[in-house]
């Protein structure tokens, strides 16, 4: 199941995202940003509609605003108003989803990090007659909290991968490093690793919304196993802080991650990184909003009802100049 992806082929996608787009965006806050999105042409002549978004990004992550511009590209093109809003923590989630649906926005898109912590008010959503997409997270859960969908990856597929990688790069021990406790989606993902690696997997709880404390933990971790052969992040900001982590332990530990940024591909060139798990943030954001707005104008079900999958796909070094190329428009 080991899954690879040419330079080619990530062209191609980027080229396909792009030309339906019809343009570029830029990422967004961590608080509440309506936009139509900055996208080029003439928007659809259907409806107007509101779309609001709630995700349990955090401070600073940035594979959000990779979101978020897919997002705006595809608000652009539909006529939409897209909403944004974000909160670390279910609670927090969940009150910004009742206050969406009081606004009576015409879709909700959320993630189900925490999917027992926003269950009743994705159900209030539901109960009004809103239509929901959920993506990236907490996918087991979409259908029956009442989505119309999910877009994202399977965490527990692309974990697999993951785990059947180290094996083939020959490692032995592996650590594996959860960002924020209780996120259904980390944990599936080091499940996954434990699956199918032939070595040994340990799990390391950081906290998320420290790097400091993250880098501190990891580099303690690594100081006190000398044989750990192996570090997996689970966001693509913790590779850097592993990396660091690494280089203050002396130790010889291959770096792995989750996710994307222009800091992986950097550190993918570089070769302070192996290998990275591409899921397509931007590819989740634009076709969230588009299956609300085909849903809106036709009752259409993008997937048809079935979860629609946007990775995993494991890049390495030879696939850095397809992912400069991808990073300096925005889509990764």
């Amino acid at each position: 199941m080991r899954t690879t992806r040419t330079a080619a082929a990530l062209l191609a996608a980027a080229a396909l995202t792009a030309t339906a787009a019809g343009c570029s965006s830029s990422g967004g806050k961590d608080s509440e940003d309506a936009a139509n999105g900055s996208g080029g042409g003439r928007p659809a002549a259907t409806r107007a509609m509101t779309v609001a978004m709630v995700t349990h990004s955090g401070e600073g992550d940035t594979f959000w605003d990779i979101v978020q511009s897919g997002a705006k590209a595809a608000a652009a093109k539909d006529n939409v108003t897209f909403l944004y809003a974000a909160d670390k923590e279910g609670k927090g989630q969940a009150a910004l989803i009742d206050s969406y649906v009081a606004k009576k926005v015409d879709g909700l898109i959320v993630t189900l990090a925490k999917p027992e912590a926003v269950k009743a008010s994705v159900a209030k959503a539901v109960a009004a007659g809103i239509p929901v997409v959920t993506i990236n997270s907490g996918g087991p859960h979409s259908k029956a909290f009442g989505a119309i969908t999910h877009i994202g990856q399977d965490e527990a597929v692309a974990g697999e991968a993951v785990g059947e990688e180290l094996t083939a790069r020959g490692r032995k021990k592996a650590l594996c490093v959860i960002h924020e406790q209780g996120n259904v989606s980390l944990e599936e993902r080091c499940a996954g690793v434990k699956k199918t690696f032939k070595g040994t997997v340990e799990n390391l709880g950081v906290e998320g919304t420290n790097m400091p404390a993250a880098t501190s933990a990891v580099e303690a971790k690594l100081q006190a196993v000398k044989d750990i052969d192996a570090v997996v992040t689970l966001g693509a900001p913790f590779a850097a802080a592993s990396v660091k982590a690494r280089q203050g332990a002396g130790s010889r530990a291959e770096i792995n991650t989750f996710d994307l940024n222009a800091a992986v591909v950097a550190q993918l060139k570089a070769g302070q990184i192996g290998f990275a798990v591409d899921q397509q943030p931007y590819l989740q954001g634009y076709l969230a909003v588009d299956a609300l707005w085909l849903h809106e104008d036709n009752l259409n079900v993008i997937g048809g009802g079935k979860p629609v999958l946007t990775g995993p796909a494991l890049v390495t070094e030879k696939d850095v100049p397809a992912l400069e190329e991808l990073t300096a428009r925005g889509t990764r």
